[in-house]
């Protein structure tokens, strides 16, 4: 039976990285097809011409005191919002994390709301609230869009529940009983939390910021509509650049640039999440909390109930508001004007409202494919291996970084001939909306992928189950929540996809997203009415997304989001 055993290892570790390899097949030709080669494509038509390439043309457009200033407007808004972000949900992290309060599982989810939300509708939120006709206008006769203020706010808004999720995650599982130790030998709270919590919450706190500082260092909805002409990152110049003055010369060294900024940024972050994963022994969250007591808790709480109300329910509220404000009173107006194709002025061939149903349809198979993609790779990644597949795993997260407006614009130049001549095909748009799903696919199912006891498929493969009947009847039914909770992060990213939805969304069927920029880019209330009413509809169905989220997700949190 030893024996028996032992050749079944032997022979499994053969055929375990044969099923791997075979596994990681599917994502790698997707990426290489669809995020690789359009990048590479752009980058390289770029910088090169028939003479070869121009290496020169780099330290011309970087040298440029344009381009100097874009580059510097992008690290510092980056490391300002992070740090920002970083005071304002901190202590919320240690709120939900340590405390238990009625109607918390609800506040965490309106917490996490912003983070499903489309950057546009974070844009058009706080447009409606510090820009022109907004709520500090209207009360005060202030304006802060168009100001760099806005734009850190707006980013504060969107990132907080990345601090909140991540620290306090891991906050709400370390054992309390050791930093009680420490007062006990003589150590006071503050002295007891810095030499105890403080280092064991480092990791989650770096990775945190990382992550923070990646979104926002990638910023594009948020700054495009908010930052107006003086103000831009990266990722705006890129889509000036290509969209507006068609220079993909400068466009693509920006490229570079970034890529080579996000690669750094996400190596770093593997490496905190490396070591949170391996450094700490965690206990049951629902040991840890408990209700407030003393003064000092219940202030921290009101402090973080106020900070929430003003930072997420106020901008979201005013959006609402506005999106019911019609010019003959308040009611339906800007929503019946949706049902016209005329009533942009031109803007759209069909009407606006059906953005929505034309939303629903690429999301969902955005959806299907980020599942198909992201789930392959996840059960490639599932045992911990060399340099290759960690490098595999990087990968899959660098579409989030990398301009989607490069890779938009890339499908165009690409994707334009017989066997893959796409340009007209609906399938375009959800092929670009499931780069950006599948790594919240990979990150929130791989944890859960991860713990489960091999002994049990060593089993399977002992009473002689090929590896595929192994993961049907052993895997997929201890990760079937964690898949559905990985379709629906899917489906809301997918839903709210906008730096490269904008240059491959056809005029006849355009998405939520391309459709509330192109009403904000043109003048007139009416125009202004309907984006605030498409972004209401926008954020209602991301809420109702994540609600579900909120209901399938267990007491432990499963991923990494």
């Amino acid at each position: 039976m030893v024996l028996a055993r032992r050749e079944v290892a032997a022979g499994g570790k053969g055929r375990g990285a044969a099923v791997r390899l075979a596994l990681m097949a599917v994502p790698l030709a997707f990426f290489a097809l669809f995020f690789a080669y359009p990048v590479t494509a752009i980058v390289g038509r770029g910088i090169r011409t028939d003479t070869g390439w121009q290496s020169g043309r780099i330290g011309e457009v970087l040298t440029r005191p344009d381009i100097a200033g874009v580059l510097w407007f992008t690290a510092w808004q980056a490391l300002a919002s992070t740090v920002l972000t970083l005071l304002v949900a901190l202590p919320a992290a240690y709120v939900f994390a340590r405390l238990q309060f009625p109607g918390k599982q609800l506040l965490r989810a309106v917490v996490t709301v912003p983070f499903v939300l489309p950057t546009v509708v974070v844009g058009t939120a706080f447009l409606a609230l510090v820009g022109r006709g907004g709520l500090l206008e209207e009360l005060w006769g202030v304006r802060l869009d168009t100001t760099v203020w806005a734009i850190l706010l707006a980013h504060v808004f969107f990132n907080y529940a990345v601090v909140v999720r991540t620290v306090g995650g891991l906050w709400a599982q370390l054992d309390p009983r050791q930093e009680e130790a420490a007062r006990v030998l003589g150590a006071g709270r503050f002295a007891a939390w810095r030499r105890v919590t403080l280092p064991a919450l480092v990791p989650a706190v770096a990775a945190a910021a990382l992550m923070v500082f990646l979104f926002t260092f990638t910023s594009f909805g948020v700054v495009q509509i908010l930052g107006g002409p003086s103000y831009a990152t990266l990722e705006v110049e890129v889509y000036r650049q290509t969209a507006q003055l068609l220079d993909l010369s400068t466009a693509a060294v920006l490229t570079m640039v970034q890529f080579a900024a996000v690669a750094l940024i996400l190596a770093v972050h593997a490496w905190t999440v490396r070591r949170r994963e391996t450094a700490l022994r965690l206990v049951d969250p629902a040991r840890t909390a408990h209700r407030p007591h003393g003064f000092g808790q219940r202030a921290l709480l009101g402090g973080v109930l106020l900070t929430v109300a003003l930072l997420i329910v106020l901008p979201l509220g005013v959006l609402v508001e506005r999106s019911f404000d019609a010019p003959g009173g308040y009611g339906l107006g800007f929503y019946r004007a949706l049902q016209s194709a005329g009533s942009g002025g031109g803007t759209f061939l069909v009407p606006p409202l059906e953005a929505v149903w034309n939303s629903l349809q690429y999301a969902l198979a955005a959806t299907a494919v980020a599942l198909l993609v992201g789930g392959l790779a996840a059960a490639a990644l599932t045992r911990r291996a060399g340099p290759f597949v960690r490098g595999f795993d990087a990968l899959l997260m660098l579409p989030l970084g990398v301009s989607a407006v490069t890779v938009g614009f890339g499908f165009l130049i690409t994707l334009d001939e017989p066997p893959l001549d796409l340009r007209t095909s609906w399938i375009l748009v959800p092929l670009a909306q499931a780069l950006v799903g599948v790594p919240f696919v990979v990150r929130t199912m791989l944890p859960v992928l991860r713990a489960v006891d091999t002994r049990l498929r060593e089993a399977a493969a002992v009473l002689g189950a090929s590896p595929l009947r192994a993961w049907r009847e052993v895997d997929l039914p201890l990760v079937r929540r964690a898949l559905l909770i990985a379709a629906g992060f899917a489906f809301a990213v997918s839903l709210g996809e906008f730096g490269a939805t904008v240059f491959i969304a056809r005029p006849d069927r355009p998405t939520l997203p391309v459709a509330v920029a192109r009403l904000l880019g043109r003048a007139g209330e009416l125009n202004y009415g309907q984006a605030m009413a498409l972004s209401t509809i926008l954020m209602l169905v991301c809420a109702a997304a994540l609600l579900v989220l909120e209901r399938l997700r267990p007491d432990k949190t499963s991923g990494e989001f």
